[in-house]
């Protein structure tokens, strides 16, 4: 009880200076915008990298990548990873070193001077409209064609089952079958621990690892196979995140006892 103070002034502190850092991306972005969706969305990506790396400095967030086998960044991939926290999106930037589109929810597309940054850099879905879902996956099959990387959270929403994951969806495995691209698998480690998704003004510092793990190749595969490729991944996630002892997992034997007390 005692730290709370010191951390409402740290959260205080954290997002103001989140706030004054995105102001100069944004004034960046407003003209490298007309560069066009590809070239224009590149530079201001490497902005937001940039402002990320600051931005995790001065909160004293300790990045950590781990590789359990060799990254080719001159490769295109359909990334997919866990979804746990609202900082997530800082985490992307801040993960990923080479060109990437990730698929995010169109809501924050409405957040002020953010927004405008998150439209030019992601790939909005509008789940609620079959229409739009179907756009933005063509959209996702044009940018892996031009050799761009792919970020996805297969999850689609907050993984509040304290489980390693909750179910995923189809798209990221199906884009992957119809163009040919290998997935993957990447684990946000510690998001969890830095920011819980139950608070906004939960930030805290300290140590932050992303675990690359080997790809899963699609060859020979057809779409026939969607669900195959997504269990197959979905369950070699699963295994690395309790090999590893993510932080949200809990016991499911012990929280029954717990609850019947």
């Amino acid at each position: 009880m005692k730290w709370k103070p010191l951390l409402w002034i740290y959260n205080f502190y954290a997002v103001v200076l989140f706030v004054a850092l995105m102001l100069p991306v944004f004034l960046f972005a407003l003209p490298v915008s007309f560069f066009g969706h590809v070239r224009g969305g590149n530079l201001i990506y490497k902005a937001c990298r940039l402002w990320a790396d600051v931005w995790f400095t001065f909160i004293f967030i300790r990045q950590k990548n781990i590789y359990e086998v060799p990254l080719n960044k001159d490769k295109s991939y359909i990334f997919v990873t866990n979804h746990i926290s609202y900082l997530d999106s800082a985490i992307m930037v801040k993960t990923f070193r080479q060109p990437l589109r990730a698929l995010g929810k169109v809501e924050m597309a409405k957040v002020p001077v953010f927004g405008f940054i998150y439209r030019k850099t992601i790939v909005t879905v509008d789940r609620n409209s079959p229409e739009r879902r179907a756009k933005s996956v063509e959209i996702l099959k044009s940018i892996l064609r031009r050799r761009i990387s792919v970020l996805v959270f297969p999850e689609g929403t907050f993984n509040t089952t304290h489980q390693p994951l909750k179910q995923f969806y189809d798209g990221a495995f199906r884009i992957a079958i119809e163009t040919g691209t290998a997935i993957k698998p990447v684990l946000f480690l510690d998001a969890y621990n830095r920011m819980p998704y139950e608070s906004l003004f939960s930030i805290n510092p300290g140590i932050n690892r992303c675990v690359f793990l080997e790809e899963v190749s699609i060859e020979g595969l057809s779409t026939n196979d969607v669900g195959v490729l997504r269990d197959k991944v979905y369950g070699i996630m699963e295994a690395k995140l309790l090999e590893y002892g993510a932080s949200w997992i809990r016991d499911p034997v012990k929280q029954k006892k717990i609850e019947i007390s």
